[in-house]
């Protein structure tokens, strides 16, 4: 009863179940599938159109990271980067978050559905279900390799926002989709590598904790080179220019050289550098591409 009647609780506990939508995930998600819909044109969408779509695919992400936190409450309470989760520390009631996660997720496949097209809709709601069951309950707690499965569902903003604008899935959203997914597990892994401790009380069965941190660096590494091949498909397929390619190549060369650093003389430090690095990289890469392809001829 104090909360509902004490203005400056209110606000507190809004702004504690406002950060169970993981706010800087959502700002990366929207800005992947508004890259995506900006691609998706020779020329600028409708401004109207881009922001319902933002907003619906927004509004499912967000109940997808409640539902997240909803079921990791137990393993967030363990880990020391979580532990202040309003679900963790028990602020935030089961049926309070789930009946919030359940009037995003309907709000946001309305506006899809009904302001955008049924295509959109019906993968936004495939990436909730990816993420918020497969991964969440099936993956996570039960193999190292859930983050290369469940980064299926990270790799999908650019190809809901094409499919937002097109109505369609092109070979140019899947090569949007195919640089995520290959740039996720050395993102993640990274993380995981200076927070293994946080893992190891939580008892997720993260790759440093169940193959260990050599493994894990050389894996970093090798996924770093497949995301670098990854990032030529653009230019191999005529939708971006020499401009994207340079800083491509300028931006895989900086994260080559992370991986290989890490992988010969380990350091929390330089982990967590390359974890910080990999999210400047993919925004300044399809930056470097959204520029191209508006403001330069492609390579013929």
């Amino acid at each position: 009863m104090a909360l509902s009647l004490n203005p400056a609780l209110r606000r507190e506990h809004a702004a504690a179940m406002l950060q169970l939508a993981k706010p800087k995930v959502l700002a990366l998600i929207v800005f992947c599938a508004v890259i995506g819909m900006l691609l998706s044109q020779p020329e600028l969408p409708p401004w109207p159109r881009i922001l319902t779509a933002a907003v619906g695919i927004a509004l499912v992400a967000a109940a997808a990271a409640m539902v997240n936190c909803l079921l990791e409450r137990t393993v967030d309470a363990r880990m020391q980067r979580t532990a202040r989760r309003a679900t963790a520390r028990g602020e935030a009631g089961q049926r309070e978050t789930l009946l919030l996660a359940a009037l995003l997720c309907g709000g946001g496949m309305l506006l899809l559905a009904d302001r955008i097209n049924a295509l959109t809709a019906w993968l936004t709601l495939a990436t909730f279900v990816v993420y918020a069951v497969v991964y969440t309950l099936l993956l996570k707690p039960r193999t190292p390799q859930n983050i290369v499965i469940g980064g299926i569902s990270g790799a999908m903003p650019p190809l809901l926002g094409w499919a937002a604008m097109t109505g369609q899935i092109s070979p140019h959203a899947l090569v949007l989709s195919l640089i995520i997914y290959t740039w996720t597990p050395a993102h993640f892994w990274a993380l995981a590598l200076y927070r293994r401790a946080d893992y190891a009380r939580a008892g997720l069965p993260m790759l440093p904790l169940t193959h260990g941190q050599s493994f894990t660096t050389l894996s970093i590494l090798l996924y770093t080179w497949l995301l670098t091949a990854s990032t030529l498909l653009p230019l191999a397929l005529g939708v971006a220019g020499w401009v994207y390619l340079l800083a491509a190549l300028g931006l895989d060369a900086r994260f080559l050289f992370l991986a290989v650093q890490l992988h010969r003389q380990y350091a929390d430090a330089l982990a967590r550098r390359t974890f910080a690095w990999s999210i400047w990289y993919l925004t300044w890469l399809f930056a470097a591409m959204l520029f191209d392809h508006y403001c330069l001829i492609p390579v013929a």
